[in-house]
């Protein structure tokens, strides 16, 4: 008979997650790194006794669990996103919440990571599973299903799901819950909700289930048929194109990515999540492509008769919402480890890992190289951007400077093992059409949900992954005004980033959006009053920013134009402490030239003469616009 342990669930949830392992290429990590937790009235008796425990004597569990006291729910979970990023996916955080707002308050962290494909591990309180004390506070009532609970608000955004209503439940749930987190197509939210009376009920668990367990992360080979087809489709190409997307970082695949540009010359574009996966001084490099993407790229990719997508799941933003691959006979060669990404566009799909199916088809490709004026073509539009991201990186525009000059010098400062955070607004785009990436690490832009909040805990978790590393985290206004409450924990933490803060007065990227698409900028300008605020440019705000994150307890460095900036940060990255860098910028840009489209519908008709005039342009652009069925 198997002997047992008598341990509530939470106790159990701790000691578990302590001696789970994976194994990637030979090397083998802890998977669950550590715990973010806010505690209430759902956990602060489970898992919160749980991880005290854990805290004081950590010999019964066989290891520490370090915990990290987070101040925002969401918060935490980008964190943890951020850290399973940066740490191509081999580990992550669990994050636990109390009952109610607090627990949903993780839900938009779930779908960012899901979105993303990045694991994180989520325990949100639920309701008594007893009903004993029904309804609970904070409990969400359905006349209709008692069954129903505000956790089932995470089904959608989850990769799996469960609800732990008995205590021996949490043996097959836990074991799932691992596979999920540690799969390659699989991976995203993992969700275990969890009552908050059957956290606190002992169980005798099997021994056996806490034994140390390692979980392999997954490198499928490619089918040699499935390379030979896709060989001889991009045998036929004239001007192939490679979109690189982030499957190519997480399969650690840059070397062979490279190999394979240089064996074949087809030019390597990039998304956001892959922006890095090639070195951007490599011959074939021609930066981003897209909605938001270079010249360079774009070119091409309109005229590309062949696109090889690489772990790239082909948002809007990649295909321009469908416009940008404009050859009518284009055709699709698609390496992803999951088969629901690698079949878009009616491609021809090599389902395997990015690394092994590179490799294979290099070989396959053996011989083949595109064509001396493709090549030509290829350098001269390299050329060409290159001189454009100077213009960008040096205007020397007075007496605000444009953001991208900001980027510029910090893309010329920065180490290559040193990391650029973003999410959302305007900067995201410049970012992708202008930034310099040297190594895979150094591009860290979140763009599949681009969840504005992110930047602040997401330079919290980048710098728990890669302690050696500047993590450099790029917040505008606008965002730093939506979820600032994790400086408090990097300040508690002694955790050492650099913040830079960009002053606009507004929402950049929304307000030229909508002055593009007939709106006037409506609704995206911080000025006193209302009515005549919304549409024009009144007195500002007296909200101070620089003085707020003072406040939280971080050193704030305030300057004036980019020369104070540069030497600003060379001071900030001398510090140990987390530091804040504050810039007023040009709200107004200007911002690299478009090359491309996003489709965002104009009102069909409409009282307002710009509005008008927007929607006659946006039918215009729609033309294009396509299913890639050949």
């Amino acid at each position: 008979m198997s002997s047992t342990v008598r341990l509530t669930v939470g106790q159990a949830v701790i000691r578990f997650l302590v001696n789970q392992y994976v194994e990637h290429d030979g090397t083998t990590e802890r998977l669950i790194a550590g715990a973010f937790g806010i505690f209430g009235h759902g956990n602060v008796a489970g898992i919160g006794q749980a991880l005290l425990q854990n805290e004081i004597d950590p010999t019964p569990d066989g290891g520490e669990m370090p915990y990290i006291m987070g101040r925002n729910e969401q918060g935490m979970v980008n964190a943890a996103a951020a850290f399973a990023k940066s740490a191509n996916r081999h580990q992550t955080w669990m994050c636990t919440a109390s009952i109610g707002p607090g627990s949903l308050n993780m839900v938009t962290g779930a779908a960012l990571a899901t979105t993303n494909r990045v694991p994180v591990l989520l325990f949100p309180s639920d309701q008594f599973a007893t009903r004993h004390p029904d309804p609970v506070l904070q409990q969400v009532e359905d006349p209709v299903s008692p069954l129903t609970a505000a956790t089932d608000c995470f089904r959608p955004v989850s990769r799996f799901f469960d609800r732990i209503s008995r205590p021996e439940q949490l043996v097959p749930s836990l074991m799932a819950a691992m596979r999920v987190l540690t799969d390659p197509v699989d991976t995203g939210a993992v969700t275990v909700a969890l009552p908050q009376d059957v956290q606190a009920e002992a169980y005798d668990f099997p021994v056996e289930f806490f034994k140390p367990r390692t979980w392999r992360i997954r490198r499928p080979a490619p089918e040699p048929v499935a390379i030979e087809r896709a060989a001889e489709i991009i045998r036929g190409a004239r001007r192939p194109l490679i979109v690189s997307g982030g499957g190519v970082i997480y399969s650690e695949a840059s070397e062979q990515l490279r190999a394979f540009a240089t064996a074949t010359g087809i030019p390597v574009s990039d998304t956001q999540a892959g922006k890095g996966g090639i070195n951007f001084d490599h011959e074939c490099a021609v930066g981003g492509v897209g909605s938001t993407g270079a010249k360079s790229a774009n070119v091409l990719a309109e005229a590309a008769d062949v696109v090889i997508g690489i772990g790239t799941r082909y948002s809007d933003f990649t295909t321009a919402s469908h416009t940008q691959f404009k050859n009518e006979d284009v055709a699709f060669v698609n390496i992803n480890v999951a088969a629901f990404d690698a079949n878009k566009h009616a491609a021809e799909m090599v389902v395997a890992d990015a690394r092994e199916a590179l490799v294979a088809l290099t070989a396959a490709l053996e011989g083949y190289h595109v064509e001396e004026p493709y090549s030509e073509q290829i350098a001269e539009l390299r050329d060409e951007w290159s001189a454009i991201i100077d213009e960008c990186y040096h205007r020397g525009q007075t007496p605000l400077p444009a953001q991208t000059e900001v980027f510029g010098a910090l893309n010329e400062l920065m180490g290559e093992d040193d990391v650029v955070i973003n999410a959302a607004g305007s900067m995201p785009g410049d970012l992708q059409a202008l930034w310099r990436a040297k190594t895979p690490k150094q591009y860290h832009v979140e763009y599949a949900f681009s969840c504005m909040g992110y930047e602040i805990p997401a330079a919290l978790g980048t710098k728990l992954a890669l302690p050696d590393s500047e993590v450099v985290a790029i917040v505008g206004d606008g965002t730093y005004q939506m979820l600032p409450m994790e400086l408090a924990t990097i300040v508690q933490e002694g955790v050492k980033v650099i913040f830079v803060l960009l002053q606009n007065n507004g929402y950049a990227s929304i307000g030229a959006l909508s002055e593009s698409h007939g709106s006037q900028r409506f609704g995206t300008r911080y000025r006193k009053g209302g009515g005549a605020s919304h549409t024009s440019d009144g007195e500002l705000l007296p909200v101070d920013i620089a003085t707020n994150a003072e406040s939280w307890g971080l050193k704030v460095l305030r300057v004036q134009g980019i020369e104070e900036f540069r030497a600003a940060y060379v001071e900030a990255a001398a510090m140990d402490r987390a530091v804040m860098i504050y810039i007023e910028t040009d709200l107004y840009g200007p911002n690299p030239p478009g090359t491309s489209w996003w489709d965002v519908p104009v009102s069909e008709t409409s009282r307002i003469e710009s509005t008008q005039q927007a929607r006659e342009w946006y039918v215009g652009m729609k033309e294009p616009q396509r299913q890639y069925l050949n």
